[in-house]
């Protein structure tokens, strides 16, 4: 335990400081801010989520979600994520199903077809159910940076790939791409044991994660030749949210998962990833979010860490967005919305953040004061806030409606956050 506990230790430390090496030398030019006393009013001109546009405040569930909530959705639509395509593309699947995990449980290897020609688009979602499971059973999805046979060490997996962004093309999933130095297996056993299934997919394989990578995913199914999406249409952070919420159009066929309780988790941009598709897709019941920081959980107009004007630099990831949302690098104040009214999207569901302590880049600090924020609407539909303004210290989780978990390292999910993960899970499906 104490050899486990060392290298959990080691590996958070390694991992901040390339994080935080690898922010600095692709932010060269640009300053980071990382004094408090720097960071400024942000309550100043935060928007409120309870104030509608023509200024009619909004004091029962019923003005949030049919008036406000809405109203919110387009907001995030126009100015930061941008739309999804009205026309729904037509989708078919295969299941592939067997025993896994040394014959412990059931293993479906499903393969989602974004459009009726099978060598386009397409994800693999690896799952995971319990083996004597009477009926559906709950589940949490992983979106992943790893291919799923580089996720677990489960033999039988079928070979994922990567793509290589200078040539365009895939290339098999190696071993060193697992980042986080360990393996989902255990992790698993522990969710099945407690009656969950667990899934996960790798997001690459909704679309691609570069510049020009719109060529190759699911975007490109809704757009002509050479033609690019306009100025409020969506980026891929939200091509990835849309492909989660065709997996989610998979869960409903399954007999053998409970659609009704999925709960959804994944670490950095796939933290603001899963943020996004359950403020567009309320079938998602719990939300976990990891380290989403800026353009996630993070407060934007707290000039701390990471900023807007980060994000959209022309050399780092403006394609992760709509055009727009590179007007408001300069001057965040303009912008209509902010990280809280994501939060407040989500709600009354559960939503947990989880943070790191040393994660300074995506402000952990913004990501709580965000969550306050948000828990004046969690409040209003009835559900319990965070229950406190005083950041926790970190391992002291709070398991609320609207909960926060800071970990003491840096930005990461770690071993034992999954721990705190299958926990709020057991509370909350």
């Amino acid at each position: 335990m104490k050899r486990y506990l060392i290298f959990s230790l080691l590996l958070t430390v390694a991992m901040a400081a390339t994080s935080n090496a690898t922010a600095q030398n692709a932010l060269v030019g640009i300053p980071v801010n990382y004094d408090e006393s720097k960071a400024g009013d942000y309550k100043a001109t935060l928007p409120d989520p309870l104030i509608m546009l023509d200024g009619t405040k909004v004091t029962t569930a019923k003005q949030w979600e049919k008036k406000r909530r809405p109203e919110i959705i387009k907001l995030f639509e126009e100015h930061q994520h941008g739309k999804w395509p009205a026309k729904k593309t037509k989708i078919h699947y295969n299941v592939e199903e067997d025993l896994g995990l040394g014959g412990s449980a059931v293993r479906k290897q499903t393969t989602i077809y974004f459009s009726p020609n099978e060598d386009g688009p397409k994800v693999d979602v690896l799952i995971y159910l319990p083996k004597e499971a009477k009926g559906p059973v709950p589940l949490l999805l992983n979106v992943s940076f790893t291919a799923n046979n580089i996720t677990v060490s489960d033999p039988g997996v079928k070979e994922g790939y990567n793509w290589d962004e200078k040539t365009k093309t895939k290339t098999p999933a190696k071993s060193s791409d697992n980042t986080e130095g360990f393996k989902l297996d255990e992790t698993i056993k522990r969710f099945l044991n407690e009656g969950f299934g667990f899934a996960t997919l790798h997001y690459t394989d909704i679309e691609p994660d570069f510049l020009g990578g719109i060529s190759y995913g699911v975007r490109s199914l809704y757009l002509k030749p050479g033609e690019e999406p306009a100025a409020d249409e969506w980026g891929a952070i939200s091509a990835w949210a849309w492909g989660i919420s065709r997996v989610m159009d998979y869960f409903e066929k399954d007999p053998d998962i409970d659609a009704k309780r999925i709960a959804i988790t994944g670490l950095s941009r796939l933290g603001k990833t899963i943020m996004w598709a359950a403020a567009r897709d309320q079938r998602i019941a719990v939300v976990l979010s990891s380290c989403s920081g800026e353009g996630g959980a993070a407060i934007s107009r707290r000039n701390f860490g990471e900023t807007i004007g980060h994000l959209v630099e022309k050399t780092r990831f403006p394609y992760w967005y709509a055009a727009n949302y590179s007007k408001y690098g300069a001057d965040v104040t303009k912008l209509p919305v902010d990280a809280h009214m994501l939060v407040a999207l989500i709600a009354p569901r559960p939503c947990l953040l989880q943070t790191g302590s040393t994660d300074n880049f995506s402000d952990s600090k913004g990501e709580f004061y965000s969550a306050i924020e948000a828990g004046k609407v969690y409040r209003l539909l009835g559900k319990d806030d965070l229950g406190t303004t005083e950041l926790p210290k970190p391992n002291q989780p709070i398991y609320h409606t609207l909960g926060y978990f800071m970990h003491e390292g840096g930005h990461t999910t770690l071993p034992t956050d999954w721990n705190i993960f299958l926990e709020y899970c057991k509370r909350y499906l």
